[in-house]
C-alpha cells in the first residue's frame, strides 16, 4: 500500500521553534499546536495504516537558506498530524519504519510531499 500527500508551503523550521521556545514557552505551544492541526486538515484518508511504515519526505523550499536539518524538523508536526488524523496508530517504532528525506528547491511552489510506504 503506498499513499502520497501534499502539504503546501514551508513548516515552522528548527532554529524557529528554538527561538520561540527561548522567548516565551507559550508561543512554542502555539506553534506546535498549529502546525500539528495543519498537518492533520492536510490529511483525507478513509482508513489507517497498518504494518510498520517507510515515510519518504520530499522537502520543497523556496531557497536554500535553511540547513536540511532544520526543515527536516517539521516531519514531528507531520507525524502528530498523522496521527491525529488518524491516519497512523501513533509515531514510535512500532508503525514507523524508517524515513527517506530528500531536499529540493522550487520558489514558487514551497511544499512537502510524503509518501507512505507498508
Amino acid at each position: 500500500m503506498t499513499l502520497q500527500f501534499i502539504f503546501d508551503g514551508e513548516f515552522t523550521d528548527l532554529n524557529t521553534y528554538i527561538r520561540a521556545e527561548r522567548s516565551n514557552r507559550f508561543m512554542a505551544a502555539k506553534i506546535k499546536k498549529m502546525e500539528t492541526e495543519r498537518a492533520a486538515w492536510g490529511v483525507i484518508q478513509p482508513e489507517k495504516v497498518v504494518g510498520r511504515a517507510v515515510i519518504s519526505f520530499d522537502w520543497y523550499t523556496k531557497n536554500e537558506r535553511k540547513d536540511p536539518d532544520n526543515v527536516s524538523f517539521a516531519k514531528k508536526f507531520l507525524l502528530d498530524g498523522m496521527v491525529k488524523a488518524g491516519l497512523l496508530e501513533n509515531d514510535t517504532r512500532k508503525c514507523i519504519k524508517g524515513f527517506i528525506d530528500c531536499f529540493f528547491v522550487d520558489k514558487d511552489n514551497p511544499r512537502v510531499e510524503v509518501t507512505i510506504i507498508v
